[in-house]
């Protein structure tokens, strides 16, 4: 099922959440009675979907979409897309968002910063007059997240491994896909994700899911390996990491997760998982030589797309905010950063 047969309705979504303020979870420090504590004050151009986040990688939805399906019949309002775009993705905006994130050095520390990374990536592929002028806006912000990543990295001696947003090795494949990073900065990344999980055996798949998981553990760091190791290797290491997948033996990774309450804040992350994990099954099986481990994953992605699609739209903001950047993903990946020999 391609992403154009959900545009209108994404781009619908995107646009109604990032220009809703309220509700709003700042992840804000306050240090002083003084502060200006609005959300456009705080974030001029990512104020709204009601965290940073989500509010950044709506904007890199709505470029998405733009890019993909803009004027055809597929992408009805691309005018009024374009104008949101335009009103937040200005110099002056992204200059007060990358000194926020400046003075802040664990702000959203990595989840959105690879986020970022990612709409500076959609709005370069975009190109045209639009494309550059999103491109030169957001480039402070982009080297911010540049150099903060050089910083943390030699001082992140072991990975997160949840299936939450700090979770290492989902941003720093985005990070990697993005194409934006320094020459320096994207060596450190391979280099980290290597010494992360190189050596990982005999993951503990039986575990999965987590009651508010939205990424899984174990496919993020499969999903994050297929960037720095060529075919063959990857193969052989995934071989070692789920090993099940190639004996037939029942693997949980592979079974839709079921999601008793949809509107529930925390249970509802368990929506985006099934997308996640549809994302990461399908780039991992497209990644493996033809075999019974391929058709597995690949079977396993077509059954977690038809069960997430569903809950993408439901007029709940709780879901609404974020859900369809994680359809998005599963329906058309980015184009991965190419792997280390």
């Amino acid at each position: 099922m391609p992403l154009s047969a959900h545009a209108a309705t994404f781009a619908q979504l995107a646009l109604a959440n990032i220009t809703r303020e309220y509700p709003n979870f700042p992840a804000h420090l306050i240090t002083s009675a003084d502060e200006h504590l609005e959300p456009r004050s705080l974030h001029p151009a990512f104020y709204g979907a009601y965290d940073w986040h989500s509010s950044v990688h709506m904007h890199w939805l709505l470029v998405r979409l733009l890019r993909r399906h803009g004027g055809t019949p597929a992408l009805p309002g691309t005018e009024a897309v374009v104008d949101v775009l335009d009103r937040h993705l200005t110099p002056a905006n992204l200059a007060a968002e990358a000194a926020y994130l400046r003075d802040r050095p664990s702000f959203e520390r990595p989840y959105g910063w690879a986020w970022l990374l990612a709409l500076a990536a959609e709005c370069r592929a975009h190109g045209g007059a639009e494309g550059e002028r999103w491109t030169g806006a957001l480039r402070p912000a982009v080297d911010a997240v540049d150099g903060l990543l050089a910083d943390w990295l030699p001082r992140a001696t072991y990975p997160v491994r949840h299936g939450n947003h700090p979770n290492s090795a989902f941003a720093l494949s985005l990070a990697l896909d993005s194409g934006e990073l320094s020459a320096g900065t994207d060596r450190a990344v391979r280099d980290r994700l290597l010494s992360w999980f190189a050596d990982d055996h005999d993951a503990p798949a039986h575990w999965e899911p987590s009651g508010q998981d939205f990424l899984s553990p174990a496919l993020t760091e499969a999903d994050a390996m297929r960037r720095v190791l060529a075919p063959g290797r990857l193969a052989a290491w995934l071989d070692r990491f789920l090993p099940g997948l190639g004996t037939g033996t029942p693997c949980a990774l592979l079974d839709v997760p079921v999601v008793s309450d949809h509107a529930d804040p925390q249970i509802g992350h368990l929506l985006g998982l099934t997308l996640s994990r549809a994302a990461a099954l399908r780039s991992l099986a497209e990644a493996l030589p033809d075999g019974p481990v391929r058709a597995r994953l690949a079977e396993a992605a077509a059954a977690h797309l038809t069960a997430g699609l569903p809950a993408v739209e439901r007029g709940d903001f709780t879901t609404d905010h974020w859900l369809a950047t994680f359809a998005a993903l599963a329906l058309d990946p980015p184009a991965s950063a190419a792997p280390r020999p």
